[in-house]
């Protein structure tokens, strides 16, 4: 396998741990410094050139992006994939994954634990937005923060208000974030390569500081991660499009919440507290994936005219509560079920025999028009009932 490593930081830690498990394997690879590549746009021929030179062939690309270059690195990641060049982690993925609201707006739709967060920007709006996340003392971070930077503790909501109105005067974006107590002062971090955990430990922050990460002086240590946590680490990863990722995650009461998924993790604070070979298993996914690609059912199953992929939801009371996959005649209207959701449960392929239950949602493949008459209609949740009275009445005002 030929491999490029994308990467400004060529005598970075994790840059030469990956680099030396790649020769290790005998394997072909390169560090490419991401901004010096040029971008070729015509018609059937994307191409790209690296110091002025048409790039050569490479078999697959592992991006290392940066946060202060995200826009050109995600185009160079793109560029790549528009070449058939497999890339460990796509361009869609590392944007989503870079913006926290973004990350957060993602996974708020599935049954993955996060923490009550809440984005405003009129001054108005941030006492009642900390009163909604559970009141002081509440989390405020910047939307693309990185390595603990730009995340604060306010103690008290006034406090939180003032620090919020001073990052806001400074054309800063940030969350306002439920503080979980129980969890302060630690946090968990899964290495994920494609659909496992390969690593995990526990950071610890050092005396009064509230934030765990390494690069602020925590401490951490090698755990066995519990299956809950192995699978909500995956799941989110999955979601957000990411192969390869560092999922962050708080310990609380109710179980793992995701703090944040980073599309380029760093290695030596995991390898060093494991004592694992993380490199190795980034390489020997990527091999792998380079021998046998998975195909973006995206891209591929949607070619036939009038069949796509859609997610049918099983309400409580509909006819297929309590029904086989195979006794509710789905194969007779030309859909294929691949993956059935339960809760934060993924069960890929289900078996004919397996009975669906309220709230299970299915991935399929087949016909859209018989798909599109089994989607029930939308009801609108009424959270408030006066609130949205009033919002009706000041509509009608208008």
């Amino acid at each position: 396998m030929k491999l490029g490593i994308l990467s400004r930081g060529p005598s970075s830690y994790s840059t030469q741990r990956l680099r030396e498990a790649a020769i290790q394997r005998d394997h072909k690879v390169k560090v490419l410094d991401t901004l010096k590549f040029a971008i070729d746009l015509q018609k059937g021929s994307p191409d790209l050139y690296f110091r002025q030179k048409v790039i050569s062939d490479y078999d697959a690309v592992l991006p290392r992006i940066g946060a202060s270059i995200t826009y050109y690195g995600t185009a160079v990641v793109r560029q790549f994939q528009e070449m058939d060049v497999f890339c460990a982690n796509t361009a869609h993925g590392i944007l989503n994954s870079r913006d926290k609201l973004r990350s957060l707006q993602i996974l708020s739709r599935h049954q993955i634990g996060i923490p009550r967060t809440t984005f405003v920007r009129d001054k108005k709006d941030v006492i009642p937005a900390i009163e909604r996340v559970g009141g002081a003392p509440v989390i405020i971070k910047l939307i693309e923060g990185t390595q603990g930077i730009g995340v604060l503790l306010a103690e008290t909501a006034k406090g939180a208000e003032s620090i919020i109105e001073l990052l806001q005067s400074q054309k800063q974006n940030v969350l306002i974030q439920k503080f979980v107590a129980e969890s302060k002062g630690r946090d968990i971090r899964a290495f994920v390569v494609g659909d496992r955990v390969v690593a995990a430990m526990r950071r610890v922050a050092q005396g009064q500081e509230f934030r765990s990460n390494v690069h602020r002086g925590g401490i951490a240590e090698a755990i066995d991660l519990p299956e809950e946590y192995r699978a909500t680490a995956v799941r989110a990863a999955q979601i957000l499009g990411l192969r390869v990722a560092g999922v962050d995650m708080l310990e609380s009461k109710s179980g793992p919440q995701i703090m944040e998924v980073n599309s380029s993790p760093g290695l030596e604070g995991i390898e060093t507290s494991t004592g694992l070979d993380i490199a190795g298993a980034v390489i020997d996914y990527i091999a792998a994936q380079v021998d046998f690609p998975e195909i973006d059912i995206r891209q591929r199953l949607t070619i036939s005219k009038g069949y796509g992929v859609s997610e049918i939801y099983i309400p409580e009371g509909s006819q297929f509560v309590g029904v086989s996959v195979h006794d509710t005649g789905l194969a007779e209207l030309d859909i294929n079920v691949l993956t059935l959701y339960r809760g934060n449960k993924t069960i890929p392929n289900p078996r004919r025999d397996r009975v669906l239950e309220a709230e299970d949602k299915l991935l399929c493949f087949g016909k859209l028009e018989s798909m599109r008459g089994m989607v029930p209609t939308r009801t609108l949740r009424r959270r408030n009932p006066s609130i949205l009275d009033l919002e009706t009445e000041i509509d009608t005002n208008k």
